[in-house]
């Protein structure tokens, strides 16, 4: 499985080496407040690095709400066994 993983990487890297060494040109980055001038492989391996970071963060933001939504409701569920413990406890009347 490791060695899956690595030769998949190295694939990546070399389709990124080769994209880069095709796509030479430069290009003009129209941003707020200015321009700058880029070459086009690095502006676009920053917006997929920009895209996986924004990406990874929500992921890791829903992850950390829905963790503490499942902490809430493991509290809730020992009480209410606590609960219902004490009520079975407790002698029928009648019986």
């Amino acid at each position: 499985m490791r060695l899956l993983s690595y030769v998949f990487l190295l694939i990546i890297m070399l389709v990124g080496l080769t994209f880069a060494a095709l796509n030479p040109n430069t290009v003009t980055f129209n941003y707020y407040l200015g321009s700058k001038d880029i070459v086009l492989s690095f502006l676009l391996v920053g917006a997929f690095g920009g895209g996986i970071f924004l990406g990874l963060s929500v992921a890791v933001l829903s992850w950390l709400k829905v963790k503490r939504e499942n902490l809430r409701l493991k509290s809730r569920l020992k009480i209410i066994e606590k609960e219902v413990e004490n009520l079975r406890s407790i002698p029928i009347k009648g019986e």
